[in-house]
């Protein structure tokens, strides 16, 4: 458990949500001895994550010469709010003090947008002092999205305040979840910090295996997970800090210590500048292609963003990690307003009239006045809320993690149905059709609403149970009255909305969860999971491809979903970049990198200008002319 001692040494640190050593912090390692725990990938709700969990627990807990345990991110499976509560209550029998930062599966799939993770332990990120060493911890993500890793904003604020009072001869020992490379799109903002600093090894987890590594000439080492896999038991890593090294062993619970497998030396450390730089990704290089796109204008929010932009006559709405939701000129980028709510917002706002609708993740689905931001109404669900809405004809139609999915006044706010089968939470924007809400959730199911009364019209599987396959982060789309469809499991899947008949079912082009329509409804979209965009006809009576365009983007799992404006098709992708393609024929009239990590949905305003977002909290509007 984490002892009052060592809160009051977090607390004594004294940075915002996090903690720094003082500036007049050991230069030099102990001489004494010591050896911690470091389990990694722990799984809980997995098959036997918990059962493997505490025989490690109580290895740990029988083992009186530990200091300490570091877990390394992936605590549950699919970072519920049950798994995370029943990682805690395993967690909290440890005798030992413990320090956890999350994993992708942990922000993932977060019904809570990842602040259940922070309520529940305190914070996704930590810092102590032992023997000398300053050991700090940091995750990646990404949040409540498929992509590459990526070192938020705000989180690089609070490292940056750390470093500031630290002497550079401080040692230290950094631990994060994803490997320190290209897997993680900025992971040169941590490699660059980390060498200029005595940085004595970087621990990392997510593979689930032991290796030896290196990342810009900082040693480096993954540990295995603590999971069993095809072994009886499974294990975690003793790592002995002596003054001259860190010797890793991997522990058996209950059985015996392995032989050291890696051995990293220790002493004061320094990095040169390397004879070539190292690599870093260039936007300015890519765009020479097409220069006849222009950032008409950029704001920078500093916190991430995980929503689309909302566009609205002569504004965009945009909502961010912070829980400020801003509304920007868009003709200049200049911000109109800014109103700063209860909970982070990790989801699109929606706009009919004067109102703007947004969900929080402290739980509220909130009313917001178009002209000047003031509160309208808000209603609490009961549980923190990741979910878009959609506003048709005076209603808001949204999910919720409680298990509800709502139908409430645009006017104020008051129920006029809901529906209370869901069984997990729901992230994406509902399609609303003449009769039918239509939504997925991460539960497996796609569902069809009666838009009238909310009365179950039909649910349909795509043939797993499987929650990490649900059919729950795209939005769906229809064309005379078929719903179109794309989940994990890499299939385009085409639904009566009538009956919930497949009318056409496919995995030949390897797509996931980004799908649109073209604005005449003669094409469904969906953006390939290997550089290609595809068009479907959405009319046909089977599976009928309209064109396929390969834009060499590389591998992407974003989900993103592609938009049209203006007889011109618009995606985005993990890597920073925004295409634009001609719908008709599929031909690409430009491209742009705005950064290097994932862009949102994107929200055309016309033929020749786009309004993105990305994790970096940027808000750019492109154009052509």
């Amino acid at each position: 458990m984490r002892s009052d001692s060592v809160r009051s040494v977090i607390l004594s640190l004294s940075i915002v949500l996090g903690c720094a050593a003082p500036r007049s912090a050991e230069r030099t390692a102990s001489q004494q001895p010591f050896t911690f725990a470091w389990m990694s990938d722990t799984h809980v709700g997995s098959t036997t994550g918990t059962e493997d969990l505490v025989a490690s627990v109580d290895d740990i807990n029988a083992n009186d010469s530990l200091a300490f345990v570091v877990l390394s991110g992936d605590i549950t499976e699919l970072g519920s709010d049950a798994e995370i509560a029943e990682a805690r209550t395993t967690l909290e029998r440890l005798n030992k003090p413990y320090y956890i930062i999350p994993g992708n599966h942990d922000t993932k799939w977060s019904e809570s947008g990842a602040t259940t993770f922070i309520k529940v332990f305190g914070s996704d990120r930590f810092v102590f002092q032992h023997g000398g060493i300053l050991f700090f911890g940091l995750h990646q993500g990404p949040l409540l999205r498929m992509g590459d890793g990526h070192f938020a904003q705000e989180d690089l604020r609070w490292l940056d305040s750390l470093l500031s009072t630290i002497d550079p001869a401080q040692p230290l020992i950094f631990i994060t979840h994803y490997p320190l490379d290209d897997g993680i799109d900025n992971w040169y903002e941590l490699t660059d910090r980390l060498r200029r600093f005595n940085t004595q090894a970087v621990l990392v987890g997510h593979g689930h295996s032991n290796h030896e590594m290196e990342y810009e000439g900082l040693p480096a080492a993954m540990g295995r997970s603590n999971l069993r896999a095809r072994q009886q038991v499974g294990a975690y890593t003793l790592a002995h800090v002596r003054p001259d090294s860190l010797i890793l062993f991997e522990r058996r619970p209950g059985r015996r210590t392995l032989p050291s497998w890696h051995a990293m030396a220790l002493g004061r450390r320094t990095f040169e500048t390397p004879a070539a730089p190292f690599p870093r990704p260039d936007p300015h290089a890519y765009n020479r292609a097409h220069p006849q796109v222009k950032r008409l204008w950029h704001a920078q929010t500093g916190w991430t963003i995980t929503g689309a932009p909302a566009v609205s006559g002569d504004r965009v709405i945009v909502g961010d990690r912070s829980g400020t939701v801003r509304a920007i000129g868009i003709e200049n980028g200049n911000i109109l307003w800014a109103k700063t709510l209860s909970g982070s917002v990790h989801t699109t706002p929606d706009v009919f009239g004067d109102r703007i609708v947004v969900t929080t993740g402290d739980g509220y689905i909130v009313a917001l006045d178009r002209s000047a931001g003031g509160t309208l109404w808000s209603v609490h669900t009961g549980k923190p809320n990741v979910a878009c809405p959609s506003i048709v004809d005076g209603r808001v139609y949204v999910g919720s993690s409680s298990g509800r999915f709502l139908c409430l006044s645009l006017q104020d706010g008051s129920e006029i149905w809901s529906f209370d089968s869901v069984k997990a939470f729901v992230e994406t924007k509902p399609l609303v059709t003449l009769r039918s809400v239509v939504f997925g959730a991460w539960d497996s199911y796609l569902y069809a609403l009666d838009r009238a009364t909310g009365a179950l019209r039909w649910k349909w599987n795509n043939g797993t149970m499987a929650r990490g396959l649900s059919p729950a982060a795209a939005w769906p789309v229809e064309s005379d009255g078929r719903i179109f469809i794309a989940a994990p499991d890499r299939a385009s899947t085409v639904l009566d909305e009538g009956t919930g008949g497949v009318v056409w079912r496919t995995k030949e082009h390897v797509v996931r969860e980004s799908i649109g329509r073209s604005e005449d409804g003669n094409r469904f979209y969906a953006k390939g999971m290997n550089d290609s965009l595809f068009a479907f006809n959405a009319r046909a009576a089977t599976k009928e491809l309209a064109w396929a365009t390969d834009c060499d983007f590389g591998y992407d799992i974003d989900p993103s979903m592609p938009r049209e404006a203006g007889g011109r098709v618009f995606f985005s992708t993990k890597n920073g970049l925004v295409f634009a393609l001609e719908a008709q024929s599929g031909s690409i009239a430009w491209s742009h990198k705005i950064s290097n990590t994932i862009v949102n949905t994107v929200a055309p305003v016309d033929r020749h200008r786009v309004v993105v977002t990305d994790f970096d909290g940027n808000i750019v509007l492109l154009t052509d002319r």
